[in-house]
């Protein structure tokens, strides 16, 4: 039987350039917590796969518009593991208030939309008018 391959690592450049972040977010990630590379006999960052996953997740948290804090209570600190059915419901609950978030955003954005139309029908038809033309035909308009 073969002795088997040590696990795979990664520096923090690898893993900046791969996920197209700073090695200094890296950082910030680890003095928070959320990640806990392992150091070589030369005290060098050395990631696991965990750590990467780690780093994706925390990545999509923030793309998704969650603070680190809801991302540590979902994902867990690096050195505690979190009971799998405790993430899901906290990534569930925190889901949920994204998603209430996002509809709230969306009908805010179509009264703003209403609004500018209006706005935008009230200056053609003054606009028309000013030109002595029929504001009421929109053929006549000009964008």
């Amino acid at each position: 039987m073969q002795p088997s391959a040590p696990p795979r690592t990664y520096t923090i450049s690898e893993l900046a350039q791969e996920l197209e972040i700073s090695t200094r977010t890296i950082r910030f990630y680890e003095e928070k917590g959320l990640i806990s590379p392992r150091r070589s006999p030369g005290n060098q960052r050395q990631y696991s796969r965990r750590d990467r996953a780690r780093l994706k997740l925390i990545l999509r948290g923030k793309r998704f518009g969650y603070s680190l804090e809801q991302i540590a209570e979902m994902i867990g600190m690096a050195e505690v593991d979190l009971d799998e059915a405790e993430q899901i419901r906290r990534s569930l609950a925190y889901g949920q208030e994204k998603l209430q978030e996002i509809n709230q955003r969306i009908e805010e954005l179509r009264l703003l939309e209403q609004d500018i139309l209006a706005v935008r029908q009230r200056l053609f038809d003054r606009l028309a008018q000013l030109e002595g033309r029929n504001p009421t035909n929109p053929k006549e308009h000009r964008p």
